[in-house]
C-alpha cells in the first residue's frame, strides 16, 4: 500500500512546486512507483515534467467533478517509473463547482485512495492557496510537506497553514501527518540563509528534513526544458539534495516496493 503525501504552502515563491516535481522525479529514479498529481491550476507540474498543459484534455478536475476515470486521465512521463495526473486552467472553476456537491472535501481522496495499490507514492503539487482544491489534496494525503525558503519572511503564513493543517486534522482527515518542513532555496554565504535554518530547527525540531535544499542553477533553469533537474543534470547540487531528500523519506517510512 502506498503512500499519498501533498506538497503545501500557500505562500508562493517557496519551491512548492520545484519540491513535488524534483520528489517525484527522485522516488522513480530510486525505482519506487510514483504518480505525481498536479492540483495546481497552474499547471506548472504538469510541464515541468515535459506536458503542454494546453494538450491536456483531462485532468484532475474532471476526475473530481466530472467523474472521469483516473485510467483515463494518467500520463506516462519521459521517466520510469514516474506517472502524472495533469491539470489545467479549468481546475480554477472547480471549486466554484464542487461548493454544493455533498462530501465536497473528499472528491481527491475517492480519486486517489485507490490508486495507492498501484503506487508507492503519490505525490500532490497543491494550489498555491487555502481553498477547497488545498482542503481536498489535505484530505486525501497521509501526510504533508512544507517548503519554507531560506530566506526573509521565511515563516510568514507558516501559523496559517499550520492551523488549516489542525482543523482538517480534527474534522476530516485525523490520520494526517507533517512528514516534514523542507528548508529551501538556501544559499551558504548569505548570513540571513543561516539564520533562517537556525530558527526554522529551533522552533520545529525533528518536523524539519535534515536535507536541505540550495539555491542551484540547474535546478531553477530545468523547468524551462521541461525536465526534472535529474534529467537536466543528475551531477548538480540541486539533484543531489532531492534525491537525498526521497532516500530520507523511503528510510523515514521504511516503504517497500509494490508487487
Amino acid at each position: 500500500m502506498g503512500k499519498i503525501i501533498a506538497v503545501a504552502n500557500q505562500k508562493g515563491g517557496v519551491g512548492k512546486t520545484t519540491s513535488a516535481i524534483n520528489l517525484a522525479a527522485s522516488l522513480a529514479a530510486l525505482e519506487y512507483r510514483t504518480l505525481l498529481v498536479d492540483a495546481d491550476p497552474q499547471a506548472n507540474a504538469t510541464s515541468g515534467i515535459g506536458f503542454d498543459p494546453k494538450d491536456i484534455e483531462n485532468s484532475i478536475y474532471e476526475c473530481m467533478v466530472d467523474g472521469v476515470k483516473t485510467e483515463d486521465i494518467i500520463m506516462s512521463s519521459p521517466i520510469d517509473f514516474l506517472d502524472l495526473i495533469p491539470s489545467h486552467i479549468d481546475l480554477v472553476g472547480a471549486e466554484v463547482e464542487m461548493i454544493n456537491l455533498p462530501n465536497r472535501e473528499e472528491k481527491m481522496k475517492q480519486v486517489l485512495v485507490p490508486l495507492k495499490e498501484k503506487y508507492d507514492f503519490i505525490i500532490i503539487d497543491c494550489s498555491p492557496s487555502l481553498g477547497l482544491i488545498t482542503v481536498n489534496s489535505l484530505t486525501a494525503a497521509d501526510s504533508v510537506i512544507i517548503p519554507v525558503q531560506c530566506e526573509y519572511f521565511a515563516l510568514e503564513g507558516l501559523g496559517k497553514l499550520l492551523n488549516t493543517i489542525k482543523i482538517i486534522q480534527s474534522r476530516l482527515n485525523p490520520d494526517l501527518e507533517i512528514e516534514g518542513l523542507l528548508l529551501t532555496m538556501y544559499d551558504v554565504r548569505l548570513r540571513l540563509s543561516n539564520q533562517v535554518v537556525e530558527e526554522v530547527k529551533m522552533h520545529f525540531q525533528q518536523m524539519v528534513f535534515d536535507t536541505i535544499i540550495p539555491r542551484n542553477v540547474k535546478l531553477s533553469e530545468s523547468p524551462s526544458f521541461g525536465v526534472p533537474a535529474i534529467l537536466h543534470d543528475a551531477e548538480s547540487k540541486g539533484a543531489i539534495s532531492y534525491l537525498n531528500l526521497a532516500r530520507e523519506i523511503v528510510e523515514k517510512n521504511g516503504v517497500a516496493v509494490a508487487q
